[in-house]
């Protein structure tokens, strides 16, 4: 028990203003905006990626169909 952690005394540390608190609230709400903007920004351009991804298959998958309405004009044409 001569150990001399148990010696010491606790001194209280100094509490902080107003202004630091609000200061470092102020800090961290503008960080978790920003951090939630980011995520949300990144989930658009992902979702962007896939749409268009999905409208050049769609667009290859037309190339291979049946012009129909070229079929329509040239017979009222003749």
């Amino acid at each position: 028990m001569s150990d001399p952690i148990f010696h010491r005394q606790i001194v209280p540390l100094p509490q902080p203003t107003v202004d630091e608190l609000l200061m470092t609230y102020v800090v961290t709400f503008e960080f978790h905006q920003e951090v939630r903007y980011r995520q949300a920004f990144e989930e658009y351009c992902q979702w962007c990626y896939r749409m268009a991804e999905q409208h050049q298959q769609e667009v290859e998958a037309m190339r291979s169909d049946i012009n129909l309405l070229a079929w329509f004009n040239r017979t009222a044409q003749k």
